[in-house]
């Protein structure tokens, strides 16, 4: 494993053979990343459009709260229960790996277990759209937070097509659960149906890996990881929470329609930010395989990582600008004006959070918490005083230029404490061969 001031010292590979061979697994386990990201991808696409055509716009935004409310817990369990994973056990023997995996899904579990009963109090406590909503994230979120700790796992142990075979699984399961909400036709049918078809993914994990989550070793877990885990926790939620101060503020001071207008243009850059949420189940695993074999290789591998993304998402988002009004509505339905107006915003912004990622990747494998920590402390202030302060002066277009602001301007940050951590490490091993 490798913390801060405990490098690895495993030898590259040798020229030849071995190396062309290690390169081709990598872009097999890369490729595998992204067949994965792109069945989540769609998933998560078609949940959006089919919602917001079924509901409409001001509904489309009530479940957005709670899209956005589940981001946050996903990303408590991310940093408690499977960032350390992908961290420490990523090209490990298979007994370890499996010992950590039923630890670290049983604390996913347990993660799930609890937020999700203090959303379903805090639903039935607010009533309404809104509360009815949050009380059904509550009932799935375990099974939401299972499925995706078994996605971390298979990419720690470099079997990303289990991953990709289970959010199919999830994906196929929609279609019914779907089809079922929109005969009920509310939002509280539709965060069910969501978060039903999640479980049954869930399970499905559970047989591919031939692991039980034991939720009582999350305890143990926790202790072990936490010199990772809750610098990680402070980390993940800082984003998320960021996001959701954003969400309900400009809720707050434009209206709920605003934040249907916000996802609507994000579900138009869907396939680029979904792999960039989803980015540390392969990147964060591949980099500290590439730290362990060649350590020097570690930042052009995340600048190739950071500026390949930010370059098609760019491509993606100009291509946008091109779709005719006839067929945006036709995907978005009413939310398509008011999203259409943010693709320019929302484009810029998925470009430098983009370049920010490949930097937290090597920084993630490095071990590097505490400075992994400082940027994303930073990232997450300028993103939520951009995103309410834009708002506050422009409404929903003056918030996504706020956001795009605050992204392109963290993405220095983070590179920049790439840059320091890459230097104190190979100052560290090499002060280790001359002894």
């Amino acid at each position: 494993m490798t913390t801060e001031g405990d490098e690895a010292t495993v030898p590259e590979a040798p020229p030849g053979p071995a190396r062309r061979t290690a390169k081709r697994a990598m872009v097999g386990r890369l490729s595998w990343g992204l067949a994965d990201q792109a069945a989540s991808s769609i998933s998560n696409f078609a949940v959006g459009i089919y919602v917001a055509r079924s509901l409409g716009a001001t509904a489309f935004g009530v479940f957005s709260l709670a899209w956005v409310t589940y981001g946050v817990v996903l990303n408590v369990s991310r940093g408690l229960a499977t960032d350390p994973l992908v961290v420490r056990f990523s090209a490990v023997p298979e007994a370890s790996w499996r010992g950590a995996v039923a630890r670290s899904s049983g604390t996913a579990l347990g993660v799930g277990g609890a937020l999700g009963a203090v959303c379903l109090a805090v639903g039935l406590g607010l009533g309404g759209g809104v509360g009815s909503a949050l009380a059904c994230l509550g009932v799935v979120m375990p099974g939401l937070l299972l499925q995706d700790a078994w996605r971390y796992s298979f990419f720690a142990a470099g079997s990303g097509q289990k991953a990709f075979a289970n959010d199919l699984v999830w994906g196929v399961a929609l279609v019914p659960a779907m089809v079922v909400a929109a005969r009920v036709g509310s939002v509280a049918a539709f965060v069910l149906a969501w978060g039903g078809s999640a479980a049954v993914a869930a399970l499905y994990g559970c047989l591919q890996s031939g692991i039980r989550p034991r939720m009582t070793g999350a305890r143990g877990w926790l202790r072990e990881q936490r010199d990772l885990g809750y610098r990680y926790l402070a980390e993940n939620v800082g984003l998320s929470g960021a996001y959701q101060i954003r969400a309900y503020g400009l809720g707050a001071l434009v209206g709920v329609t605003s934040v249907g207008a916000v996802r609507g243009a994000e579900l138009l850059l869907g396939p680029f930010l979904a792999v960039l949420m989803g980015l540390s189940l392969v990147t964060v695993a591949e980099a500290a395989r590439v730290l362990r074999q060649a350590s020097h290789r570690l930042g052009g591998f995340c600048l190739l990582l950071g500026g390949g993304q930010a370059g098609a998402a760019l491509l993606w988002g100009a291509a946008l600008l091109l779709v005719p009004d006839r067929l945006g509505e036709l995907v978005l339905g009413g939310v398509w004006p008011a999203a259409a107006q943010l693709i320019v915003p929302a484009t810029l912004g998925v470009a430098g959070a983009s370049l920010g990622t490949g930097a937290a990747a090597g920084l993630r494998a490095l071990g590097a918490a505490r400075r992994s920590l400082r940027c994303q402390m930073f990232a997450s202030a300028c993103y939520a005083g951009g995103g309410v302060g834009g708002a506050v002066i422009a409404g929903t277009v003056g918030s996504s230029w706020g956001v795009a602001a605050a992204t392109l301007s963290s993405s220095a940050v983070w590179w920049q404490q790439l840059r320091s951590a890459l230097r104190e490490h190979h100052g560290t091993t090499t002060t280790r061969s001359m002894k």
